[in-house]
């Protein structure tokens, strides 16, 4: 599974999260590590010691190279791989209060993006041999958007929509104020006409009422297995349907098994347990 690639305004938002991490941990300064000789150089090491999906190089990188340029980090391993437990992952060469200071923050995005990809590597191979895709949400933590969503993709799941601007979603309370679901999509494929338009429905009933506009996918609700079925039977391809609600690796199988082409798991950024790891001088 190949690496997704950063573009460079995706770089230079990585930097910044990082730097307001740092700053959020270290503030004025580092007081313990301020005990250790500032140009004493030496060498660490990066153990991952749970099995899973790796993930968070660069925001790894640039917590170390914020403090000390000169830093040279040695992956053994790439975003996306698989790692057994005590895994060594990297290896890190420079000054020791650089190394300490930036340690807590490096290792806080490492860990969570490696959860992120984990959980999602999970719920892909679930699903293996369908032809569902794993999407994500909007349900990231905050502060956390791109770095959660690059996660997912190194899990190997798609992502949606990066937020409320690259996308339309027309949910209950659009359509409550709309008036009708026509009414919705119409207004927004008018105003927005180059942007994918999907519509969430809760029902059989509303879903006929979405097949009847110009979305480009159908968001079902919480629907039941034999009400999935269903909305495939009734779709006949026309629009990509998404499956969400009350999913888990539990049931998921038999849900890309419906026929669905998407089925989105807040679960995969929201519920994830940090991955293990640490570092030794």
């Amino acid at each position: 599974m190949s690496t997704p690639v950063h573009s460079q305004e995706a770089l230079e938002a990585i930097r910044d999260a990082v730097r307001i991490a740092l700053q959020e941990d270290i503030g004025p300064g580092d007081v313990t590590a301020s005990l250790s000789s500032c140009d004493k150089l030496t060498e660490a090491t990066v153990i991952c010691r749970d099995e899973a999906i790796l993930c968070g190089q660069h925001w790894f990188n640039q917590a170390l190279h914020l403090l000390d340029a000169d830093i040279k980090i040695d992956w053994q391993t790439e975003d996306g791989c698989s790692m057994q437990a005590d895994t060594t992952v990297c290896t890190v060469q420079g000054k020791a209060k650089a190394i300490l200071s930036a340690e807590r923050t490096a290792l806080n995005f490492l860990q969570t993006l490696s959860a992120t990809a984990t959980c999602t590597r999970q719920y892909v191979e679930r699903i293996s041999g369908t032809s569902a895709q794993i999407l994500d949400t909007r349900k990231t933590l905050p502060g956390m958007r791109y770095a959660q969503k690059y996660a997912v993709k190194c899990g190997g799941g798609i992502n949606h929509r990066m937020g409320l601007y690259d996308a339309i979603l027309i949910k209950e309370n659009h359509i409550a104020m709309a008036g009708s679901i026509h009414k919705a999509v119409t207004t927004a494929k008018q105003k927005f006409p180059g942007l994918k338009l999907e519509v969430e429905v809760e029902d059989l009933e509303e879903f006929k009422q979405a097949l009847q506009t110009q979305a480009d996918a159908v968001l079902l609700d919480n629907f039941s297995l034999p009400e999935l079925r269903q909305a495939v039977r009734l779709n006949r391809d026309r629009k990509k349907l998404e499956a969400s609600g009350n999913i888990d690796l539990n049931n998921i199988r038999e849900t890309a098994k419906t026929g669905v082409h998407y089925i989105s798991i807040g679960a995969i950024t929201k519920n994830i347990q940090a991955v293990d790891f640490s570092v030794r001088i």
